[in-house]
């Protein structure tokens, strides 16, 4: 095929096959599943990358939205079509046309909200603390619960990092690990009543490198990430089980443990940078996403509160 011929399948597939020899599934993964939804977009039908236009693109996000795609997913496939574009670019397969993407959504919508209310997780704590003290044996149901106020006490450490952790990582009451995602190293002091829920879960296994008992597989390995992908559905769906089980209005999730720390340090009125820091976050304008949604209805209560004061001509009520 002659370089100015190549099509963005065929780019796909170099740049998946090239994650794959380094070891990173999990990128490789949103490749893959970038071009199995493009590659049903065009029917199955080969585009070579000099007719990715604005239109095409376009049709492409509406293709999305008419299947109920969430805008954080047509983002994810968008920006992963405009990673595949660029480095086609920088290997000369394709010139470069400026503001190709410029009229597609490539941004992180926050409309929805993801963390749990109030009452909702200080119910979680209480009961599981009580109940940790008063059986050693844990029924799927009450070490879903612990595991899941374990991510919350952990600053939101996601389920990703905690099935990772290693045994060497917690020295002590202090763990220490690195982001997965950004590769950022953090430190997290553990309370005693953390150190009590860690021992409750913790791997029994003694040739085991992991801390907890979530994966088996070498580190690295397509095993270890296909394991890690079958523990998080699982995890999610026994979440979504406790949650029936309680009656609780909240959404229970994998991410909802780490956005409810981020929405409690918020009302706490911790300051978003060192929220930011906390969670290993790559930049603060990440953090913000997490705390649009509660930044919003301060600004709608801080309207209210100008209109009030206009209409009872200057009295603040």
């Amino acid at each position: 095929m002659i370089r100015n011929e190549i099509t963005l399948q065929k780019m796909f597939s170099m740049i998946v096959e090239e994650l794959r020899e380094n070891g990173r599934w999990g990128t490789a993964h949103i490749y893959q599943a970038t071009s199995n939804a493009f590659s049903a977009f065009v029917n199955n039908q080969p585009l070579p990358l000099r007719k990715l236009s604005p239109t095409v693109l376009k049709r492409f996000e509406n293709h999305l939205r008419q299947r109920n795609c969430s805008w954080n997913t047509v983002s994810t496939y968008i920006k992963t079509i405009r990673s595949t574009y660029n480095q086609a670019v920088d290997m000369k397969y394709v010139r470069y046309v400026p503001r190709l993407f410029e009229h597609v959504y490539t941004g992180t919508c926050a409309d929805r909200k993801k963390a749990l209310e109030t009452s909702d997780i200080s119910y979680l704590v209480r009961e599981t603390e009580m109940r940790m003290q008063e059986t050693n044996y844990l029924s799927n149901n009450q070490r879903t619960r612990v595991f899941f106020v374990l991510m919350f006490m952990l600053r939101g450490i996601p389920f990703v990092d905690l099935a990772y952790l290693h045994k060497r990582d917690l020295q002590g009451n202090v763990l220490s690990y690195r982001r997965r995602k950004t590769g950022r190293a953090l430190t997290v002091a553990l309370t005693p009543e953390v150190m009590q829920l860690v021992r409750l879960v913790a791997n029994r296994d003694q040739d085991s490198p992991y801390l907890f008992p979530i994966l088996q597989s070498e580190e690295g390995s397509e095993a270890a990430y296909r394991e890690y992908q079958s523990a998080l559905r699982c995890f999610n769906q026994r979440l979504s089980s406790l949650r029936q089980s309680l009656g609780m209005k909240s959404a229970l999730s994998t991410y909802a443990a780490r956005h409810t720390w981020a929405t409690m340090a918020y009302h706490c009125e911790i300051h978003p940078g060192i929220i930011s820091e906390a969670m290993g976050h790559s930049s603060i304008a990440v953090t913000e996403t997490y705390l649009k949604p509660f930044s919003n209805k301060k600004i709608d209560e801080a309207n209210r509160i100008v209109i009030s004061f206009v209409r009872s001509g200057g009295c603040l009520v």
